[in-house]
């Protein structure tokens, strides 16, 4: 009964401050219905390119969750399930919703443009300079975070050897692989029929659900078998071309037909949640509060790291203003696809830490592999135990949600750092590398900036993955206080109201750095003693580096909040 509590309070909650706080920021801002919007204004068939709403809100919810809401509050429930259960609301109501609903309208207002056009407009072009450099570092972690992950997903240590096959009666990550290639190719065809064959978003939507249903089948039934470096490899050249093609032939479709796997994710699990709360068939094994100090460090700053997406994620102002803002029909939308997404995820942050609760004994006795098979399991055995068709049936196709999201968030990240490395060399009266000169017309070229990111996310994916975790939360936190400041500053410049935003910008400052530091010391002690490893050096360089940029970019911050003030 716990349990369902605990999902009915943070559905009520997410559900008022939408309504309300959501609403009132809209009021603030002035959210215009009548303003046309970039995607109409600047139409041009690849990048700008007008979405149905639905389809709008599946892209930028898909791309948005990713794992990060599933194995955050998992690893974070080792402090109880209260303080999780907590900041997921809270600071999904309060801190992401503002920074995804924030950079979302800043970017429709600045013609779609990135949080580094935002940041020149309002506190010159050395700090857009910086941050993009900040942005390219931390999109160069998720991306060879999720090739790790999709790459571990897809493989299964018996295909070491196999260069290409289907096989019969396949394992769980031979199916997993099938239906996430077949998942492409079905959205090639969605989008073909939509944009180029005229056929109606709702007969579309049946059909690619039909689809999905027909390709699960098939997975269930005949798996591929590749190696991990090839999957690697593969899944590298996947993501150059589908960075590169117009959103309508992959990113729009492929995003809202996967949206439908999430959202039936977490209605099974709704679903097991109530079923549990009167069966019996599993037990919230979680404390309300184990402690200030746990495994993974002190209350302040790991939990506001750990959880991550489940609360706030800096990835989501890069997807609001890198892909989302150039999609969006109309101004009026923006609060349910900014807001309403990150409200949607905390929910889904609740989810995943209820379904840990169900296995938590388990859990912290190390029985599952990944946080993400403990959400699975807990899921599962909501539905029956361990071994039988139901559970085995819901978990198989629970890591099968989870595996298309990684994917999801790779593929959109790797478009955004696209955008990203040509904006860092394009000149401020250059539109494209159309108009860019010499070694800089290379630079900015759309292959180049892909490859680029591309090829060294996938040699570190193909490393050790908990190095690379190790960084990931503190830098995409970080990028969150600083997407914080840059929508805030904007706001303050055209005249209005930013008050909202200096808390939520200084706490998620300070956590990370605060984290950042406290990496930097541990690993300089590992240098001292002579212990280093490679890893350890990768992650005191990379965090002394995001330390410097963010110190530089909240001082350039600092600066502009006063000239404000002055003006005022």
């Amino acid at each position: 009964m716990t349990a369902l509590l605990i999902i009915i309070a943070a559905i009520v909650l997410l559900i008022i401050g939408y309504i309300t706080y959501g609403s009132w920021l809209a009021k603030q801002w002035g959210i215009d219905p009548t303003r046309k919007t970039p995607a109409v204004t600047m139409e041009d068939g690849v990048d700008y390119v007008v979405a149905p709403p639905a389809v709008l809100m599946g892209h930028h919810f898909s791309s948005i969750a990713g794992a990060g809401p599933i194995n955050g509050p998992i690893q974070a429930s080792v402090f109880g399930w209260l303080p999780v259960f907590l900041w997921c609301v809270v600071g999904g109501i309060f801190f992401g919703g503002l920074q995804d609903f924030g950079s979302l309208f800043a970017s429709v207002r600045n013609d779609g443009k990135s949080v580094g056009e935002i940041i020149k407009s309002s506190m010159g072009p050395r700090a857009k300079k910086l941050f993009l450099i900040f942005g390219l570092l931390v999109l160069i972690l998720v991306i060879a975070s999720f090739v790790n992950v999709v790459a571990g997903t897809f493989f299964t240590p018996g295909d070491a050897e196999v260069t290409f096959g289907i096989v019969k009666n396949p394992t769980g990550n031979q199916t997993t692989a099938m239906i996430s290639m077949l998942f492409i190719l079905l959205a090639i065809i969605y989008g073909l029929l939509t944009n180029r064959a005229g056929l109606p978003t709702v007969v579309a939507t049946i059909l690619g659900i039909v689809g999905i249903v027909g390709i699960i089948y098939l997975g269930m039934n005949y798996g591929l078998a590749m190696s991990r470096t090839a999957w690697i490899v593969l899944i590298g050249a996947y993501i150059t071309v589908a960075s590169l093609i117009p959103v309508w032939i992959m990113l729009q479709p492929r995003d809202y037909l996967s949206s439908f796997l999430l959202y039936a994710m977490m209605l099974v699990a709704i679903v097991g949640i109530v079923m549990s709360a009167f069966n019996g068939n599993a037990t919230f094994e979680i404390p309300a509060f184990t402690g200030w100090t746990t495994k993974i460090g002190n209350l302040f700053p790991a939990l506001f790291i750990t959880v991550a997406c489940g609360a706030c994620s800096g990835f989501h102002s890069l997807i609001a203003t890198g892909t989302s803002s150039k999609q969006l029909d109309n101004e009026s939308h923006a609060k349910a696809i900014g807001y309403g997404s990150m409200l949607i995820e905390s929910a889904l942050g609740v989810i995943s830490l209820i379904a840990v609760g169900m296995v938590y004994t388990r859990y912290l006795n190390g029985e599952f592999g990944s946080p993400s098979a403990a959400f699975a399991g807990g899921i599962g055995i909501m539905f029956g135990e361990p071994g039988t068709a139901k559970y085995n049936t819901i978990y198989a196709l629970l890591t099968l949600a989870v595996s298309v999201f990684a994917l999801t968030s790779l593929d959109t990240g790797t478009r955004l750092s696209r955008f990203m490395f040509s904006e860092l060399f394009l000149k401020e009266e250059e539109k494209s590398y159309k108009e860019a000169t010499g070694i800089r017309k290379a630079l900015t070229h759309p292959l180049v900036g892909t490859l680029f990111m591309v090829v060294i996310g996938c040699i570190l994916g193909a490393l050790s993955l908990s190095q690379i975790w190790g960084l990931f939360g503190a830098a995409n936190q970080l990028l969150a206080g600083i997407a914080l400041m840059a929508v805030c500053a904007w706001l303050g410049q055209v005249g209005k109201n930013n008050k909202m935003f200096f808390i939520p910008m200084i706490f998620m400052l300070c956590a990370t750095i605060t984290s950042l530091v406290l990496t930097i010391k541990a690993k300089v002690a590992l240098v001292q003693a002579s212990t280093a490893l490679w890893g350890d050096w990768f992650q005191l360089c990379f965090a002394a580096a995001m330390v410097l940029l963010a110190v530089i970019l909240v001082i350039e911050g600092l600066i502009t909040f006063g000239k404000q003030a002055k003006a005022k």
